[in-house]
Protein backbone atom coordinates (compact mmCIF):
# COMPACT_ATOMS: atom_id res chain seq x y z
CA UNK A 1 0.00 0.00 0.00
CA UNK A 2 1.35 2.93 -1.18
CA UNK A 3 1.57 5.85 1.95
CA UNK A 4 0.33 9.03 0.92
CA UNK A 5 -0.58 11.03 4.18
CA UNK A 6 1.83 11.26 7.08
CA UNK A 7 0.18 12.49 10.35
CA UNK A 8 2.63 13.02 13.53
CA UNK A 9 1.68 13.36 16.75
CA UNK A 10 4.64 14.45 19.68
CA UNK A 11 5.11 14.95 22.64
CA UNK A 12 6.40 18.87 23.11
CA UNK A 13 9.65 19.24 22.85
CA UNK A 14 10.29 16.28 21.07
CA UNK A 15 11.19 17.71 17.48
CA UNK A 16 8.43 16.12 16.00
CA UNK A 17 7.40 19.05 14.23
CA UNK A 18 11.15 19.31 13.38
CA UNK A 19 11.24 15.78 12.03
CA UNK A 20 7.84 16.33 9.93
CA UNK A 21 8.98 19.07 8.62
CA UNK A 22 12.33 17.35 6.85
CA UNK A 23 9.89 14.02 6.41
CA UNK A 24 8.36 16.28 4.25
CA UNK A 25 11.05 18.36 2.07
CA UNK A 26 12.39 15.08 1.91
CA UNK A 27 9.89 13.39 0.76
CA UNK A 28 8.42 16.02 -1.78
CA UNK A 29 5.24 15.72 -0.05
CA UNK A 30 2.87 19.13 1.20
CA UNK A 31 3.69 20.04 4.87
CA UNK A 32 0.56 20.99 7.01
CA UNK A 33 0.61 22.53 10.58
CA UNK A 34 -0.37 26.22 11.41
CA UNK A 35 -1.79 26.49 7.66
CA UNK A 36 -4.51 24.33 9.12
CA UNK A 37 -5.46 27.02 11.94
CA UNK A 38 -4.89 29.40 9.34
CA UNK A 39 -7.42 28.04 7.02
CA UNK A 40 -9.60 26.84 10.30
CA UNK A 41 -9.31 31.06 10.94
CA UNK A 42 -10.77 31.47 7.60
CA UNK A 43 -13.12 29.46 7.97
CA UNK A 44 -15.03 30.52 11.87
CA UNK A 45 -13.69 34.04 11.78
CA UNK A 46 -11.45 33.14 14.92
CA UNK A 47 -8.33 34.16 15.32
CA UNK A 48 -5.18 32.57 14.79
CA UNK A 49 -4.13 32.58 18.43
CA UNK A 50 -7.64 31.51 19.72
CA UNK A 51 -8.01 28.64 17.93
CA UNK A 52 -4.54 27.53 18.61
CA UNK A 53 -4.95 27.86 21.96
CA UNK A 54 -8.63 26.11 21.95
CA UNK A 55 -6.90 23.02 20.17
CA UNK A 56 -4.28 22.00 22.96
CA UNK A 57 -7.84 22.87 25.91
CA UNK A 58 -9.78 19.80 27.31
CA UNK A 59 -13.33 21.48 26.42
CA UNK A 60 -15.18 22.57 29.86
CA UNK A 61 -16.78 19.97 32.12
CA UNK A 62 -19.54 21.67 33.50
CA UNK A 63 -22.88 22.80 32.69
CA UNK A 64 -21.90 27.01 32.91
CA UNK A 65 -19.15 25.95 30.71
CA UNK A 66 -21.46 24.69 28.04
CA UNK A 67 -23.79 27.17 28.28
CA UNK A 68 -20.92 30.01 27.90
CA UNK A 69 -19.25 28.47 25.25
CA UNK A 70 -22.22 27.47 23.37
CA UNK A 71 -23.64 31.30 23.22
CA UNK A 72 -20.05 32.48 21.98
CA UNK A 73 -21.10 33.23 18.58
CA UNK A 74 -25.19 33.25 18.64
CA UNK A 75 -26.93 31.97 15.03
CA UNK A 76 -23.44 30.86 13.41
CA UNK A 77 -22.36 28.10 16.08
CA UNK A 78 -25.56 25.60 15.62
CA UNK A 79 -26.00 25.24 19.63
CA UNK A 80 -22.40 23.90 19.07
CA UNK A 81 -19.67 24.94 22.01
CA UNK A 82 -16.71 26.55 20.72
CA UNK A 83 -14.52 23.66 20.67
CA UNK A 84 -16.81 21.63 19.27
CA UNK A 85 -17.33 23.90 16.12
CA UNK A 86 -13.77 24.65 16.25
CA UNK A 87 -13.45 20.90 15.67
CA UNK A 88 -16.03 20.36 13.12
CA UNK A 89 -14.48 23.02 11.21
CA UNK A 90 -10.18 21.45 11.71
CA UNK A 91 -11.92 18.06 10.87
CA UNK A 92 -13.43 19.51 7.24
CA UNK A 93 -10.11 21.46 6.61
CA UNK A 94 -8.08 17.70 7.12
CA UNK A 95 -10.82 15.79 5.20
CA UNK A 96 -10.27 18.29 2.47
CA UNK A 97 -6.76 17.97 2.39
CA UNK A 98 -6.83 14.11 2.26
CA UNK A 99 -9.58 14.64 -0.47
CA UNK A 100 -7.39 16.51 -2.85
CA UNK A 101 -5.22 13.60 -3.76
CA UNK A 102 -1.39 15.20 -3.00
CA UNK A 103 0.68 13.44 -0.88
CA UNK A 104 1.21 15.66 2.42
CA UNK A 105 2.20 15.09 5.91
CA UNK A 106 -0.03 16.81 9.24
CA UNK A 107 0.80 17.45 12.11
CA UNK A 108 -0.85 17.16 15.51
CA UNK A 109 -4.78 18.06 15.38
CA UNK A 110 -5.48 14.37 15.73
CA UNK A 111 -5.41 14.04 12.10
CA UNK A 112 -4.48 10.37 12.77
CA UNK A 113 -7.93 10.11 14.25
CA UNK A 114 -10.24 12.28 11.91
CA UNK A 115 -7.96 9.79 8.69
CA UNK A 116 -8.34 6.97 10.45
CA UNK A 117 -10.67 5.31 8.03
CA UNK A 118 -8.53 6.18 4.58
CA UNK A 119 -6.30 4.49 2.92
CA UNK A 120 -2.70 4.82 2.58
CA UNK A 121 -1.77 6.82 5.79
CA UNK A 122 0.86 6.12 8.19
CA UNK A 123 0.19 7.78 11.68
CA UNK A 124 3.37 8.10 13.74
CA UNK A 125 4.17 9.35 17.38
CA UNK A 126 7.10 10.94 18.35
CA UNK A 127 8.54 10.98 21.85
CA UNK A 128 11.50 11.34 24.15
CA UNK A 129 12.36 11.14 27.61
CA UNK A 130 11.99 14.48 29.94
CA UNK A 131 15.78 15.34 29.90
CA UNK A 132 16.11 15.10 26.22
CA UNK A 133 13.00 17.37 25.80
CA UNK A 134 13.96 19.95 28.35
CA UNK A 135 17.35 20.61 26.90
CA UNK A 136 15.32 20.99 23.81
CA UNK A 137 13.29 23.43 24.46
CA UNK A 138 15.13 25.28 26.72
CA UNK A 139 17.96 26.14 23.58
CA UNK A 140 14.60 26.86 21.58
CA UNK A 141 12.39 28.69 23.78
CA UNK A 142 14.57 30.00 26.48
CA UNK A 143 13.84 30.37 30.23
CA UNK A 144 10.39 30.68 31.76
CA UNK A 145 8.59 31.66 34.62
CA UNK A 146 7.38 28.01 34.90
CA UNK A 147 10.40 25.41 35.47
CA UNK A 148 10.38 23.43 32.12
CA UNK A 149 9.43 19.85 33.92
CA UNK A 150 5.95 21.98 34.67
CA UNK A 151 6.18 23.73 30.81
CA UNK A 152 6.27 20.01 29.30
CA UNK A 153 3.49 18.63 31.41
CA UNK A 154 0.89 20.70 31.42
CA UNK A 155 1.65 21.01 27.25
CA UNK A 156 1.27 17.08 27.42
CA UNK A 157 -1.83 17.01 29.48
CA UNK A 158 -3.63 19.62 27.45
CA UNK A 159 -2.95 17.66 24.28
CA UNK A 160 -4.08 14.43 25.89
CA UNK A 161 -7.24 15.73 27.12
CA UNK A 162 -8.41 17.60 23.89
CA UNK A 163 -7.22 14.53 22.56
CA UNK A 164 -9.42 12.31 24.14
CA UNK A 165 -12.34 14.13 24.30
CA UNK A 166 -12.69 14.29 20.94
CA UNK A 167 -11.80 10.49 20.21
CA UNK A 168 -12.02 8.72 23.41
CA UNK A 169 -8.31 7.30 22.51
CA UNK A 170 -5.41 7.84 24.72
CA UNK A 171 -2.49 9.89 23.21
CA UNK A 172 0.52 8.58 22.69
CA UNK A 173 -0.72 5.37 23.67
CA UNK A 174 1.44 2.71 20.58
CA UNK A 175 -0.97 0.22 20.00
CA UNK A 176 -3.40 3.90 18.45
CA UNK A 177 -0.26 4.51 15.95
CA UNK A 178 1.39 2.58 13.03
CA UNK A 179 4.76 3.86 14.43
CA UNK A 180 6.54 5.36 17.75
CA UNK A 181 9.89 6.73 17.59
CA UNK A 182 11.91 7.94 20.59
CA UNK A 183 13.60 10.78 19.26
CA UNK A 184 16.09 11.43 22.36
CA UNK A 185 17.43 7.85 21.93
CA UNK A 186 17.12 7.69 17.45
CA UNK A 187 18.09 11.24 17.18
CA UNK A 188 15.56 13.35 14.66
CA UNK A 189 17.79 12.57 11.50
CA UNK A 190 17.46 8.80 12.21
CA UNK A 191 13.88 9.18 13.00
CA UNK A 192 13.34 11.25 9.27
CA UNK A 193 15.21 8.10 7.76
CA UNK A 194 12.98 5.94 9.58
CA UNK A 195 9.71 7.43 8.67
CA UNK A 196 10.53 8.33 4.74
CA UNK A 197 11.74 4.22 4.68
CA UNK A 198 8.81 3.28 5.14
CA UNK A 199 6.80 5.72 3.32
CA UNK A 200 9.15 4.84 -0.34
Amino acid sequence: MAIKIITVSRQFGSGGRTIAKQVAEKLGFDYYDKEIIENVALETGFSKEFIASKGEEAPGKTVFSYGFESQAVPGIMNGMTTHDYLWTAQRKIICDIADSGKPCVIVGRSADYILREREGVLNVFIHADMPFRIDRITRLYGESENKPEKRLNDKDKKRAANHKHFTDLQWGFAPNYDLTLNSGKLGLDKCVDIICGLAK
